[in-house]
């Protein structure tokens, strides 16, 4: 008789060789990575083939069922995703509700379901709403803690490193902010699962080093996507201002001495850099090519004077002056600017640094009036829920559209009355560069 097992991460089939099967001879069996379980049955049935399944372990779980009420694209976009056999990414704006679809998935699927998230404060974000929507204690896997109920929630890096063990504990498993999912380490959350249902949510799901592709094999494609511009109903009104600044006269003639330097390197070479990837061979063309490492670091020195001018700072006095009465988000590319603006204005800041305590402090604090103004580097780009936050101030980035998108939907979550407005604070330097091509990369969307 034929026999499907499950052992750390893998399925084991015995006495057929089944698709996506490679024969282990220390098993004396095929195996083949979990994620293709579901399709390892499926070839099982068609063939009219019996056989012994004990490749899933549930965790012993309720009838699940909630109340949550969806609008009607939240419910197209769950209707594809059920006949697309449950699995796919779903893609909406920061806002459109992208945790509802996820509760009513696993509302639909009635079964074990783990939720995996980039960030603590995701983590503690669902746990709180799977609680409230299903009124059962929810386990959870991050920040210390592991412990193990039919709705478990779980950092990235903890199922990670656990997914061996979590691997045929969950009949669903929800990836939110899945553009982290294609990573060389995370994607084995995906592979070591036998989950055989599988919801992907993001509101940017290109990534700019084109791992995205990976995504169909791992969770399923694409199968609903909404932009900014089809949902003006249900997001807060929004502008887009460009605020150019000038360099001081020190600033110019030192950042135009670095980036000389470096571009006259790469016109020597002749270097294609056009694209992440080849950024990333420049980058490995650094490690042993000392030419190319000092232009490397001339081009990060001029992108430091460009992104942290003294003329920025003064942009922000008169922008937090102007919005005296409104919450301000601000985001920076690098510590060290966070710090300089905190420490100038007073101003609490956020960053990968901060621990859990501190962070949820603050952001309590943001969410009660007790603070007006955050800033932050990359950490709060996804993650944080402030429905009043209506005045971002970006002042420094990169040139990523989904980092761009991330943090004007900060700003979207509708609220009566809120206009929102995301300030670009660039310098008259390669920065301008970077704003429009973010901007172009994120027109479709916003």
């Amino acid at each position: 008789m034929i026999t499907l097992r499950y052992e750390r991460g893998v399925v084991l089939v015995s006495d057929i060789r089944a698709p996506n099967t490679r024969w282990d001879a220390r098993r004396n069996c095929y195996v083949a990575l979990a994620m293709h379980y579901s399709d390892i049955v499926a070839y099982l049935k068609d063939s009219g083939l019996e056989f012994r399944d004990y490749v899933l372990d549930l965790i012993p779980c309720p009838h699940l069922e909630c109340d949550v009420s969806l609008r009607g694209y939240q419910k197209k976009a769950l209707e594809t995703w059920e006949k697309a056999g449950r699995r796919g990414v779903i893609v909406l704006p920061t806002g459109a509700g992208k945790t509802l679809i996820g509760l009513k998935a696993i509302s639909l699927v009635n079964a074990p379901s783990l939720v995996v998230v980039p960030t603590l404060d995701l983590l503690q974000q669902w746990a709180e709403r799977l609680e409230a929507a299903f009124s059962e204690e929810v386990g959870v896997y991050g920040g210390g803690e592991r412990t193990l109920r039919p709705l478990t929630v779980s950092t990235y890096d903890s199922a990670y490193s656990r997914i061996e063990e979590l691997g045929n504990k969950f009949s669903l498993i929800i990836f939110d902010e899945v553009h982290h999912l294609p990573s060389p380490g995370y994607r084995q959350i995906a592979e070591l699962s036998a989950a055989p249902f599988r919801l992907g949510l993001t509101a940017t799901y290109e990534r700019e080093d084109g791992l995205h592709e990976e995504l169909p094999r791992l969770v399923g494609g694409k199968i609903f996507e909404l932009g900014v511009r089809d949902l003006t109903e249900y997001l807060a009104d929004y502008e887009l201002r460009r605020v150019r600044v000038s360099l001081t006269e020190d600033e110019r003639r030192e950042y135009e001495e670095a980036y000389s330097k470096f571009l006259s390197f790469v016109r020597s070479r002749r270097l294609p850099l056009r694209s992440h990837r080849d950024f990333e061979r420049f980058i490995m063309l650094s490690a042993r090519d000392r030419d190319a490492r000092e232009a490397l670091v001339a081009r990060n020195r001029a992108r430091n004077i460009a992104f942290n001018s003294k003329a920025k700072i003064e942009k922000l006095r008169e922008l937090l002056e102007r919005h005296r009465d409104d919450k301000i988000l601000i985001f920076t590319e690098h510590n060290e600017l966070v710090y300089r603006i905190a420490r100038e204005f007073l101003i609490p800041y956020i960053t990968h640094k901060t621990d859990k305590d501190e962070r949820k402090k603050i952001l309590n604090g943001f969410k009660e009036g007790k603070y007006r103004v955050i800033v932050t580097s990359k950490v709060l780009d996804e993650g944080v829920d402030v429905p009043d936050a209506s005045v971002g101030i970006i002042l420094s980035g990169s040139g990523s559209k989904r980092e761009f998108v991330q943090r004007l939907g900060r700003l979207l979550r509708k609220k009566e009355g809120k206009k929102a407005i995301l300030y670009e604070v660039v310098s008259d330097t390669l920065e301008l560069g970077v704003s429009r091509r973010r901007r172009k990369k994120a027109s479709p969307q916003i």
